[in-house]
């Protein structure tokens, strides 16, 4: 049995969840509008360019999770779903993961947004494996900061051999879909590195190297 690996945003997604949340707080007027869409998008731009730092990201991510009981997030989250993530799920990204579970191979979604937001994505995606950087819970409420290691960059490579060594699996004959130069370390770990509608970098590494380039997108 292959493993089969997904990036998450602008992969299996037509969008990014994480910047989608931040928007979708902005628009429920639940942080500071200006300030928020500012740090929001400069966050987006530093992960295109590569140079994010996930801890500061993290910080100001999971800061509106510990603002809020858990209650009142899990009912924000549901609108977010239906509101933000609904118009960019992809059906191609569904026959994609339909092909591989016909095959009989493990579905793993590996992502550095966290938890709280892609848990629910991939149940709906129907892939019941996920490695994301995690928010920590204490007694029932969010307290701001991540726990372990973040899920980004070598962190994915990090979890995943965690993930591996837990569950007895291997990285033999696997697969791994993404469309950023972020996960460079993770793709030149697999079998078969695939490059989905990827950023200029990826696409030229991804030329370079004589890896796949598939679009999911309409």
């Amino acid at each position: 049995m292959s493993l089969a690996i997904f990036d998450l945003d602008n992969t299996l997604l037509g969008g990014d969840s994480d910047y989608l949340w931040g928007q979708f707080l902005i628009e429920q007027g639940l942080v500071d509008g200006e300030h928020y869409e500012r740090e929001n998008q400069r966050f987006y731009d530093e992960y295109r360019a590569g140079t994010l730092d996930i801890y500061a990201f993290l910080a100001f991510m999971l800061r509106p999770l510990a603002e809020h009981p858990l209650p009142a997030l899990l009912a924000w989250r549901e609108r977010f779903l239906e509101e933000k993530i609904a118009p960019i799920l992809l059906p191609k990204a569904d026959e994609l993961l339909n092909r591989h579970r016909i095959a009989g191979d493990t579905l793993l979604i590996i992502t550095a947004t966290n938890r709280f937001i892609t848990a629910p994505i991939a149940e709906r995606l129907g892939v019941p494996h996920l490695l994301a950087s995690e928010p920590e819970l204490i007694d029932g409420r969010y307290t701001g900061r991540p726990t372990g290691i973040p899920c980004f960059q070598h962190g994915k490579v990090e979890r995943l051999d965690a993930w591996l060594t837990e569950t007895g699996g291997n990285l033999a004959e696997s697969w791994f879909y993404s469309d950023s130069h972020n996960d460079l370390p993770l793709l030149d770990r697999v079998t078969y590195p695939v490059a989905v509608d990827p950023d200029a970098t990826l696409a030229h590494h991804a030329g370079e190297r004589g890896w796949p380039i598939i679009s999911l997108r309409d």
